[in-house]
């Protein structure tokens, strides 16, 4: 196998392997934060938010096995997530580097910023996973066939202007501020020279940084996807009723969880993908 070919494969594998081991671990942190973020009232506590207005009464094992809904389609869309981020953004920076006479982290930076606004391609699954996170009514009783056929294509692709408004300063951030400790930090020139620690440090820069920048963006973006189908107040109109409202405070709902448990995800997904796409190349040589 060519090296090139053996690049592209092992970016395809390490990307699979992170997609799928962070959702076996964290699906259900992701649930808790999405229902906080598309939580609008501030009368409810954590638990009935989380776990429902009746939550009170259920076992610990119910309450826990209602934090792993729509595990199918969220298995899909962090795959291929995962994919194309972590797989197509070294090849979006080598592409830019023979038109671009920038530093290595800026380039690194606005590579990832035009992979993240192009990650909207897949949103329909996404839409689908938030909403079998939070408001599973909306899907009830319906294949993903009939789902499809009786919903209109933009259905899905709601909120894909806040999607990427967040994805573009969100990835940003994090491929930047990974590269920027790379190479500033350890002196790497060779990125995939990386040991597991400084992948784990500079992952931890990035990820906490892009998850703190995209925070207001992904509350629109998550109360836009959270909505009954039928309803199309715009991401606009939703931001103005939630600042008159809420408040500007409305816009970080979520930020807590977000940062000390969903941030650890993304390190985790972006250390183990840059860790093991380094080794399959190495044994693939």
């Amino acid at each position: 196998m060519d090296t090139a070919r053996r690049q592209h494969l092992s970016r395809v594998m390490g990307s699979a392997a992170a997609g799928v081991l962070e959702i076996g671990i964290f699906h259900p942190v992701d649930t808790a934060a999405k229902r906080l973020m598309s939580n609008t009232t501030n009368s409810l506590t954590f638990s009935r938010v989380v776990f429902g207005p009746s939550s009170s009464t259920w076992s610990a094992s119910r309450k826990l096995s209602s934090l792993f809904p729509g595990l199918s389609f969220a298995l899909g869309y962090k795959v291929l997530q995962r994919i194309y981020k972590f797989g197509g953004q070294p090849l979006v920076t080598e592409s830019l580097a023979s038109r671009l006479t920038v530093s290595k982290p800026l380039l690194h930076a606005i590579a990832g910023s035009l992979v993240g606004i192009g990650e909207v391609v897949l949103l329909p699954l996404d839409v689908l996973k938030i909403k079998m996170q939070t408001n599973p009514e909306t899907l009830r009783g319906r294949s993903l066939a009939r789902l499809f056929k009786e919903e209109r294509l933009v259905q899905f692709y709601r909120g894909s202007f806040w999607t990427a408004a967040r994805n573009a300063p969100g990835s940003f951030t994090l491929f930047g501020g990974n590269a920027l400790v790379k190479h500033h930090l350890f002196g790497l020139e060779d990125f995939a020279q990386a040991s597991l620690f400084q992948n784990f440090v500079a992952s931890t820069v990035g990820g906490v940084a892009s998850i703190a920048v995209a925070s207001p963006m992904d509350v629109i973006k998550t109360r836009v996807q959270t909505r009954p189908f039928g309803n199309m107040e715009t991401g606009s109109e939703l931001l103005r009723r939630l600042l008159q409202e809420e408040g500007v405070r409305a816009l970080f709902k979520g930020i807590v969880p977000k940062t000390l448990i969903v941030a650890p995800k993304l390190v985790f997904a972006f250390t183990v993908a840059q860790t093991l796409i380094s080794e399959f190349e190495r044994l693939g040589s």
